[in-house]
C-alpha cells in the first residue's frame, strides 16, 4: 500500500539546469531504475525516495552504472522496498540487532558537490522527516526551490 507521505522524483542535469519529474511509485524500484535509465543525460539521473515518515533512499543511473543509497539500514525489517533496495544493491541483509545506519553507497553525489559525511549527518539528525531530508539534499545540489514546488512543500 502506497502511503500518501511517500515521495518519487527524478531529477537530471541538462543543458547547465536541473529538471524534475514525479515518479509513479517510490515502491517499485525495477521502475524507477528505467525510468532513470530513460534519462541519460552527462550527469545521469538520480531519484529521490521517501517512504511513509521513515527512511529515504537514492538512486542514481550513470550510464550502465547504478548506484544505491538508503538511510536507515533495519527499514528493511519492516518494508518491503527497503529489502528489496539492499537485495538490489547487493548489500548485507541487516541483523536484528543492528543499529539504525545509512548503507550502500554514501558518495553516490559527491561528484555533484555533496560528500558522505554531509549525507550521514542528514541521516543522523533526528530531528528531520525524510521529506526534509530530501529537500536538503535537493537544495545543496540546486534543485530545491523546484523540488519544493514540484511537491507543493
Amino acid at each position: 500500500m502506497t502511503n500518501e507521505v511517500d515521495i518519487a522524483v527524478a531529477a537530471w542535469h541538462e543543458d547547465g539546469r536541473w529538471t524534475l519529474a514525479e515518479l509513479p511509485s517510490a515502491h517499485d524500484l525495477a521502475h524507477i531504475i528505467d525510468s532513470l535509465k530513460s534519462q541519460q543525460t552527462n550527469g545521469g539521473a538520480i531519484a529521490l525516495l521517501a517512504i511513509d515518515e521513515e527512511f529515504f533512499m537514492l538512486v542514481r543511473v550513470l550510464g550502465s552504472h547504478i548506484r544505491m543509497f538508503l538511510s536507515d539500514v533495519t527499514c528493511a525489517f519492516d518494508y518491503e522496498v527497503a529489502a528489496e533496495f539492499i537485495e538490489l544493491a547487493d548489500l548485507p541483509f541487516p541483523d536484528e540487532d543492528d543499529e539504525p545506519m545509512p548503507t550502500g553507497s554514501l558518495d553516490i553525489l559527491a561528484d555533484l558537490g555533496m560528500n558522505h559525511m554531509e549525507i550521514s549527518a542528514l541521516c543522523d539528525d533526528a530531528e528531520l522527516f525524510p521529506d526534509e531530508q530530501l529537500d536538503a539534499i535537493a537544495t545543496r545540489l540546486g534543485f530545491g526551490e523546484e523540488f519544493r514546488k514540484l511537491l507543493d512543500l
